[in-house]
């Protein structure tokens, strides 16, 4: 936490939130002109779109991670650091896989297993190196809030875009309820659990490379 203080975390934070932000746009303007579905699908979910802002929380971690590591913030051993990551993700996936298993046929319980699921290893995560989850959950915030927003001016509308369109079988339902279970909780729980948690592990192989500073070797050893 005191690197991340250090380093502004507003600051260190705003050009890849910005970056994200505009990629979101792109990618809300690329389903709307009905622009290469390969590149901007319209599939619930995103269908695997190469435009989307989850491939840029690999890049970011790695990011975060060198600049914390610049700053003399360094994770307090690398067994620890991927040891706590792996379990991060063990825990949150076995969860939601069970969510899903049993609790997918009721919408409350469903969605309170997923809150279940990403709280848990958010709190697992927390423990792999506080600083770059400190970072990282706040740079979720900045890239999935704006989504959950669009989500809802996207459902309000019917614009016909993977922001709005449900998954197969969803009941009819009122629009802000669709948009809470659609948009709002699982922007809000499962893509902020998969930021932190890639963010996290790729942080380590940040960490992992930067072998020639003798502080790092040492907090490493």
């Amino acid at each position: 936490m005191d690197a991340s203080n250090k380093l502004n975390l507003k600051n260190l934070i705003l050009v890849p939130a910005l970056i994200t932000l505009a990629i979101t746009l792109l990618r809300l303007t690329g389903e709307l002109l009905n622009w290469a579905p390969a590149l901007f699908s319209k599939q619930a979910g995103g269908g695997g779109a190469l435009v989307g802002i989850s491939w840029l929380i690999p890049i970011f971690g790695f990011y975060f991670a060198r600049k914390l590591l610049k700053a003399n913030d360094y994770p307090a051993g690398m067994g620890r650091l991927f040891g706590f990551s792996l379990l991060a993700l063990a825990v949150s996936a076995t969860l939601f896989a069970v969510s899903i298993k049993f609790l997918a046929s009721s919408r409350l319980p469903f969605l309170a297993g997923m809150i279940v699921a990403a709280g848990a290893g958010l709190i697992v995560a927390r423990k792999a190196w506080p600083s770059l989850f400190t970072v990282l959950f706040t740079y979720g915030l900045a890239a999935r809030i704006p989504v959950a927003l669009i989500m809802l001016i996207a459902i309000l509308n019917n614009w016909g875009t993977h922001y709005d369109v449900p998954p197969p079988n969803f009941p009819d339902t009122a629009p802000l309820a669709k948009w809470v279970a659609i948009g709002l909780v699982p922007q809000l729980t499962v893509w902020m659990a998969f930021t932190v948690i890639v963010g996290l592990l790729f942080g380590g192989i940040a960490a992992a490379v930067t072998k020639r500073n003798p502080a790092l070797a040492q907090a490493t050893s």
